[in-house]
């Protein structure tokens, strides 16, 4: 394995951020719609919200969740948590009521920080988990007077106040001295971030200290971040690309991020005008909307110069690189990387100056990678599809709580992605299809037993079965089979299935496609046979 260096030395982010603090401490660390963050004052508040969490009991290992969209106080708090040596435990804003208090539950925490406009759902699960503490957050509390670029409608509305919970900004500013975090190691557990293994429900992958500065550099040194560059962060901070992206590089770098609320094309693009965006890290069909919208022509996009990006719902092709860069002017927009939350993403990266279309780019250096038959286990030739395991100082822990499910992925420090791939003469990697069962939707994971678990909650509804099937658009969408309870008064529809299922679960779970059944495929054992349902 490649020696790893790093731009000041191996330690956690956070004392990256100490240092750009020390160094420059006026210098902008993250700006939000105007309001500029210096690297002086998100060390400062972190510090202040360590503290806090310890005067409340939070210890190192304790497990605090963060649900909430992109803003700067989930990054403040993310810093903070990880400065006590505490966990964080990212959960999507999108979640149900039942798939919010599932990973509470799993993961134990007793301390959530929320914004404000979800603490209906943090109420409906607050008794059936073990929260103790709730700190609220409003979108709109660090936004400018007079902002710089469109602000979403959504996060100008009333702030709420709730009895019983504490205002994470009020928390910011008591005078409390940084805590004393001592025995701090770079292999200790400081994020947990879901994602679904190879079967079940989802799985909380432990990652590390060393495991986020390895991929920082392995991210900022490949795609030529420095320091002096403008960043935009648009990606969502709870899902480990946009963590990596979105947080961990700006810190490791010291470079400064624009950060939005979530994608809009109308502000990526007056973004990258007013601050002169160097380089900015998109889904392709983020691309192609910012090129639909009315009069594009009149912004300077000039300043764009690297642009990775992943093809979720369209494949990102050389025409439709060759369209980004005639309508920016400069922006190189390629396929970026290959990469998964046991490793914390980023396990290869395309060269930006021998950019291969088709494939995800090369092994990033200190990355080591076999492709193997998954049936023998034997290795495979150059160019033959088998499935790739990876080794590097990006590897998780394991997964929590499930001693079973981390030793069929994590074995003698390789992780078996269960991802078929294949690795040319040149060294290029080309994902060719999932072994696991998990369901890309425009990006996002969806688990097949997870929504069956939903589903059968339905009293008409006797089996059920997901499976994800191709779709144009979003990449794949979920497709249900059913079989229905017996002697049902009336006939349960297509239509009223899916309205049900938006009343239940995350938009992104909706089953699109629904098949009625008599039986579903099935072992003498009563082991449902999903692959019949994809054939």
């Amino acid at each position: 394995m490649n020696t790893v260096t790093y731009r000041q030395e191996e330690k956690p982010l956070h004392e990256y951020l100490r240092q750009h603090a020390r160094v420059h401490p006026d210098k902008a660390a993250f700006i939000w719609y105007g309001t500029s963050i210096s690297y002086g004052e998100l060390d400062r508040l972190s510090d202040t919200f360590a503290a806090k969490l310890a005067t409340i009991g939070v210890k190192k290992g304790q497990r605090v969740a963060l649900f909430m969209q992109n803003c700067p106080q989930y990054i403040i708090a993310h810093i903070g948590i990880q400065k006590l040596g505490a966990v964080v435990g990212p959960c999507s804003p999108l979640f149900k009521a039942h798939e919010l208090e599932y990973q509470l539950t799993d993961l134990g925490a007793e301390v959530i920080v929320a914004a404000d406009n979800l603490y209906s759902l943090v109420a409906a699960v607050r008794d059936k988990t073990v929260l103790r503490h709730i700190f609220l957050t409003h979108y709109a509390d660090l936004l400018p007077s007079e902002p710089t670029i469109n602000v979403p409608d959504e996060i100008q509305t009333l702030k709420l106040h709730v009895d019983g919970t504490m205002d994470f900004m009020e928390s910011l500013a008591l005078a409390l001295p940084a805590p004393e975090a001592a025995g701090l190691s770079m292999d200790d557990v400081v994020l947990m971030t879901y994602t679904s293994g190879t079967t079940g429900l989802p799985k909380g992958a432990m990652l590390t200290y060393r495991n986020a500065l390895f991929k920082s550099s392995a991210a900022a040194d490949n795609n030529r971040i420095a320091k002096d560059d403008m960043l935009l962060a648009v990606a969502p901070l709870y899902h480990i690309a946009g963590m990596l992206l979105g947080i961990n590089v700006t810190l490791y770098i010291g470079a400064t991020s624009v950060l939005l609320y979530r994608f809009d094309p109308l502000q990526v693009l007056q973004a990258i005008e007013r601050y002169q965006i160097n380089w900015w890290y998109s889904v392709a069909t983020m691309n192609v909307a910012c090129m639909q919208i009315k009069d594009a022509g009149r912004f300077d996009l000039t300043s764009l110069r690297i642009n990775p990006a992943t093809s979720f719902g369209i494949t990102l092709t050389k025409p439709l690189a060759d369209q980004w860069l005639a309508f920016t002017g400069n922006g190189r927009l390629f396929e970026g990387t290959y990469g998964l939350s046991e490793t914390h993403t980023w396990d290869t990266s395309m060269p930006v100056d021998a950019v291969r279309w088709g494939a995800h780019g090369k092994l990033v250096r200190g990355v080591e990678c076999r492709v193997l038959d998954p049936d023998t286990g034997a290795e495979k030739a150059t160019g033959e599809v088998g499935e790739m395991v990876v080794r590097s100082p990006g590897n998780f822990k394991g997964y929590w709580n499930k001693p079973e499910a981390s030793a069929n992925t994590l074995r003698d420090g390789w992780v078996y992605t269960g991802d078929m791939v294949t690795l040319d003469v040149d060294g290029y990697l080309t994902f060719v299809g999932r072994f696991k069962e998990m369901i890309k939707v425009s990006g996002y994971s969806v688990f097949p037993e997870e929504v069956e678990e939903i589903l059968i909650k339905h009293p008409a509804i006797r089996q059920a079965a997901v499976i994800g099937i191709d779709d144009p658009i979003k990449g794949q969408v979920v497709k249900a089979v059913v079989v229905l309870q017996p002697n049902l008064p009336e006939l349960l529809t297509q239509e009223a299935l899916v309205a049900w299922s938006r009343e239940q679960m995350s938009v992104y779970k909706v089953p699109r496609v629904i098949e009625f059944r008599d039986a579903l495929p099935a072992t003498g054992t009563g082991k449902l046979l999903r692959r019949l349902l994809k054939d």
